[in-house]
C-alpha cells in the first residue's frame, strides 16, 4: 500500500502543515505529463493515475492522461481547474465548496474560498487573493493509497471480465474550528482510474465527539460548471444541462429500468453570483449538486462514521449516443466488474419437486447453466423451517451434481404484511400510498427478519441465485416504532442501509443477484430491459419484434449481460395458443428466432415454462443455439454498436465489438418480412480497433477481405430470408 501522511502536531500553523504535506508528493513537469495518445475506449491507455504536487506545493494534481483536477490548498482546500484532457474543455467556471452539510440544523461549508468577483471564468492569479470561511471545515491533510472494491464479490458464473478498474485514492482530511464540531472529522475521497476518464468522490464523516450528532444534510459535490448555452430568455427547465461530465450515484431507484430515470441524488441549480451570465434571470443551470434529498435526520453516535453517496464522474468527449453509451459501459467494467456474470438460466414454474429435477435435467443435457424457479413456483424462500431447508438443500445438491447453478424468487414490495410492519403514510398516518401502494417497510421487526430468513435460506440450501422482485423501491414511512429506522426522516437511508447490507452479503457468498431496479453499484448483476408485461399475450411475431426494439433501446448504457428479457413459453397473462410456444415441436421455428435474438444480442431471457424441451428434435434444437452461443459467447458478451432499429418494414440488426478478442466483431440482421431481402450498408468498425482491413465470415463460411474507408466502414452485403436472421464474423 502505498501511505503518504503528514499529522499535525501540537501549534503547528495550518498553511506550514499544508505545504509539509503536499511536499510529499512527486513534483507536476507540464512537458513530462502527455495526454494519452491512444482512444481509450479503443486501445488501453498506458498512462497511470498518479497525484503530483505543484513547485511552490501550494497545489495538489489528479492526473491520469485523460482528465486533469487540480486543488488549491491554501488558505483551505478547493477545486480550480478540472479540464478534459483529450478536448482540452475546462469544466469549471468558478470555485466552490468541496463538500456542504448541515450539523444540528446549521450548514457548514468543507474546503471551497471566497471572493471570486467574477464567474463566468477562473484566472489562477485571482487565486491567492481569496479567503476562507471561518467556521469551514478547513483542509488537515492527506492520504493516497490504491482504489480498493467497494463490496467484497466472487462470482461463481461465466463473466466476460472478471477484473475491476485500477488507479489511486486520494483523500483529504477536513476539520472545523467551530466549537460544536470540535471532534468531528470529514474526508472527502477521490479515486481517479486508470486507462479512463473517471473519478469516483465520496464522503465520510466522523463522530469523536460525545455526544449524538444530527446529520440534517449531506452534499458531497459541488461544481460551479460552465454552462451548456447562452439563452437570453430560456427558462431553467427547457435550458440544456452542462454535458461534458456523466453524473452517476449508487442511490438510485424507482424501477425504470434506467439509471436517468432513477437517480435520487443529481441536481442542477442556478447561481444568481454569477451577475455575467447571459440570461438577465439567471436562470442558467449552471451549478451540480449531488445529494440524497429525502435522507435528513440521520443521527450520527459518538464513534460512527457516515458515508456518502459515491458520486461518479466520467468526463464526456463527445455529443454522440454510441460514444457516450460505450463510456458508460467501460465504467461499469471498472466499478461494478461482478455485472460481467452472465450465466444462461432457464425460468421454471414448477408445482412439485419431480418437475424441479426433470427441468435440471433438461439443463444439464442442453448446456444451461441455471436454473431459477419462477414466480409462482411451488418453493417459498421465507420459509425457513429446518425439514423444509433440508428439502431444498438436498435439490440444490442435486442440482450441483449434475453442474447446474439454482436460484428462486422471492418478492420483498407490492405486498402488505401487517399495519405494524407496513410502510406508514405520512400524510395518514396509516399503511398506503407506497410506491407500490402497499409494502412493508425493511426497517419494520418484519424487514428485518425477512433479511434474516433469505440470509438463513442461503446458508442452510446452498442456492446460488436470488430473484429480488419488488426491491426497495424508496419508500418512506413514518412509523417511530419500527427498530430499523427512527422516524420519517431518516427511513429511506436506513432502509437503503438495510437492503445494502444484504445485497453485499450475498455477493461475498458468489450468489447473483437479480432485481428489478438500479441496485448495480451495490452488488446486484443483472435488470430487466424494460418492456411491457402486457405485451407478451401478444401474438409471437409481434412480440419478435417488440423483443429487438426493447434490445436495441436498453443497450445503450448498459452491457449485454447487464439485462434480461422474456420468453413466456406457457401462457403470461393471457393471449392464448398464439402468444406462447407450447408445444414447442409445433413452433421450432419461432423458439428458435427468439433464442437468436437475445443469445445473439448477448442477453440472457427468462424462458418461462415448465421445461427447455418436449421432443428430440427440440432437444437438438436447443443445443444447437447453445452450443453457438457458447462457441461466440466472449463477443457476444461484448459492447453493442447499434446498426438500425427493429421496425418491422425492413431489416435491423446489430454489431457486438471488442478490440481485445480474436474475433473483433460479430454482426447480427434481421428480416421481419414475408419476403428474402439483400442489402449493403456500411458497417462501421471503428470500435473493433481494425485500422486497415477486415477478414469477414458470413456464419462459418469463406473468409472475405476489406478494406478500410477512412470512416473505417466497409460495405456489407447481405441477404436474409424472409422471417428469419443472418450473422458474419469479423477479424
Amino acid at each position: 500500500m502505498i501511505f503518504k501522511k503528514c499529522l499535525l502536531a501540537g501549534s503547528i500553523l495550518l498553511q506550514t502543515f499544508n505545504y509539509c504535506a503536499a511536499q510529499q508528493l512527486p513534483i507536476w513537469n507540464d512537458k513530462q505529463q502527455l495526454p494519452a495518445a491512444a482512444d481509450w475506449l479503443v486501445a488501453p491507455v498506458n498512462s497511470k493515475a498518479e497525484m503530483w504536487r505543484s513547485n511552490d506545493g501550494k497545489q495538489i494534481i489528479l492526473y491520469n492522461g485523460l482528465l486533469k483536477r487540480t486543488f488549491t490548498i491554501t488558505p483551505n482546500l478547493a477545486c480550480i481547474d478540472f479540464t478534459n484532457v483529450k478536448t482540452g474543455q475546462q469544466l469549471v467556471r468558478a470555485i466552490r465548496e468541496e463538500a456542504r452539510i448541515a450539523i444540528n440544523g446549521k450548514k457548514y461549508f468543507v474546503g471551497g474560498l471566497n471572493g471570486q468577483q467574477e464567474k463566468a471564468y477562473l484566472l489562477p492569479e485571482w487565486v491567492d487573493q481569496l479567503t476562507a470561511g471561518k467556521e469551514d471545515f478547513k483542509y488537515i491533510n492527506y492520504e493516497v493509497s490504491p482504489i480498493k472494491p467497494q463490496l467484497k464479490w466472487k462470482s461463481n458464473f461465466w463473466m466476460l471480465n472478471a477484473k475491476g478498474g485500477s488507479g489511486k485514492m486520494i483523500s483529504f482530511l477536513f476539520r472545523s474550528d467551530a466549537n460544536l464540531l470540535k471532534g468531528v472529522d470529514v474526508r472527502v475521497n477521490y479515486e481517479l482510474f486508470d486507462g479512463m476518464p473517471l473519478l469516483v468522490k465520496s464522503m465520510e464523516i466522523k463522530n469523536n465527539g460525545s455526544e449524538v450528532l444530527q446529520l440534517d444534510s449531506v452534499v458531497n459535490e459541488v461544481l460551479g460548471m460552465v454552462e451548456e448555452e447562452s439563452a437570453v430568455d430560456g427558462t431553467f427547465e427547457k435550458m440544456k444541462k452542462p454535458q461534458g461530465v456523466y453524473f452517476e450515484t449508487n442511490y438510485a431507484f424507482n424501477n425504470s429500468m434506467q439509471y436517468r430515470l432513477s437517480d435520487q441524488t443529481t441536481h442542477w441549480k442556478t447561481d444568481t453570483t454569477y451577475t455575467s451570465q447571459v440570461n438577465p434571470k439567471f436562470q442558467t443551470p449552471v451549478v451540480l449538486e449531488i445529494y440524497a434529498d429525502k435522507a435528513p435526520g440521520i443521527a450520527l453516535k459518538p464513534g460512527e462514521t457516515f458515508n456518502s453517496v459515491r458520486t461518479h464522474e466520467m468526463l464526456m468527449d463527445s455529443y454522440d449516443r454510441e460514444r457516450r453509451g460505450l463510456a458508460v459501459r467501460k465504467m461499469y467494467q471498472a466499478v461494478a466488474p461482478w455485472t460481467a456474470a452472465n450465466p444462461i438460466f432457464m425460468h421454471l414454474v414448477s408445482r412439485t419437486d419431480d418437475e424441479v429435477k426433470t427441468a435440471i435435467d433438461q439443463c444439464a443435457a442442453t448446456g444451461y447453466e441455471a436454473l431459477i424457479l419462477s414466480f409462482g413456483s411451488h418453493l417459498h424462500m421465507e420459509n425457513i423451517e429446518e425439514k423444509y431447508l433440508a428439502k431444498w438443500k438436498a435439490i440444490a445438491d442435486y442440482a450441483h451434481r449434475k453442474n447446474v447453478r439454482i436460484g428462486s424468487y422471492s418478492l420483498f414490495s407490492s405486498r402488505s404484511i401487517n399495519p405494524e410492519n407496513d410502510v406508514i403514510n405520512p400524510k395518514t398516518g396509516k399503511p398506503g400510498g407506497a410506491f407500490f401502494g402497499n409494502a412493508p417497510c425493511f426497517g419494520s421487526e418484519w424487514g428485518l427478519w425477512y433479511s434474516g430468513a433469505i440470509k438463513t435460506f442461503f446458508t442452510e440450501t446452498g442456492f446460488d441465485i436470488w430473484e429480488n422482485d419488488g426491491p426497495y423501491p424508496g419508500d418512506q414511512c413514518a412509523s417511530t416504532t419500527h427498530p430499523g429506522h427512527k422516524g420519517l426522516e431518516d427511513s429511506q437511508w436506513r432502509q437503503m442501509e438495510i437492503q445494502k447490507d444484504l445485497y453485499h452479503w450475498l455477493n461475498r457468498r458468489g450468489i447473483y443477484i437479480n432485481a428489478p431496479d438500479w441496485y448495480f453499484l451495490d452488488g446486484t448483476n443483472k435488470i430487466a430491459l424494460g418492456y411491457r408485461e402486457g405485451n407478451f399475450k401478444l401474438p409471437r411475431a409481434q412480440q419478435k419484434i417488440l423483443n429487438r426494439q426493447n434490445i436495441y433501446d436498453a443497450t445503450w448504457e448498459k452491457t449485454p449481460s447487464m439485462s434480461w428479457g422474456f420468453v413466456p413459453l406457457i401462457e403470461y397473462g393471457g393471449g392464448g395458443p398464439e402468444a406462447t410456444l407450447e408445444p414447442l415441436s409445433d413452433h421450432l421455428n419461432d423458439y428458435e428466432q427468439l433464442m437468436m435474438q437475445y443469445y445473439g444480442a448477448g442477453i440472457q431471457a427468462c424462458y418461462r415454462g415448465p421445461r427447455l424441451y418436449d421432443t428430440e428434435k427440440t432437444k437438438g434444437l436447443v443445443i444447437k443455439v447453445i452450443d453457438w452461443y457458447k462457441k461466440y459467447r466472449e463477443i457476444l458478451n461484448s459492447d453493442i454498436i447499434h446498426l438500425r432499429r427493429a421496425d418491422g418494414r425492413d431489416w435491423d440488426g446489430i454489431l457486438h465489438v471488442n478490440p481485445g478478442l480474436k474475433t473483433k466483431g460479430l454482426v447480427m440482421v434481421y428480416n421481419p418480412t414475408k419476403k428474402s431481402i439483400t442489402r449493403t450498408i456500411n458497417l462501421p468498425l471503428y470500435y473493433t480497433g481494425l485500422t486497415t482491413s477486415a477478414t469477414v465470415r458470413e456464419k462459418e463460411g469463406k473468409p472475405r477481405v476489406y478494406q478500410l474507408k477512412r470512416d473505417y466502414s466497409i460495405p456489407l452485403t447481405f441477404t436474409i430470408a424472409a422471417e428469419s436472421y443472418n450473422w458474419f464474423t469479423i477479424e
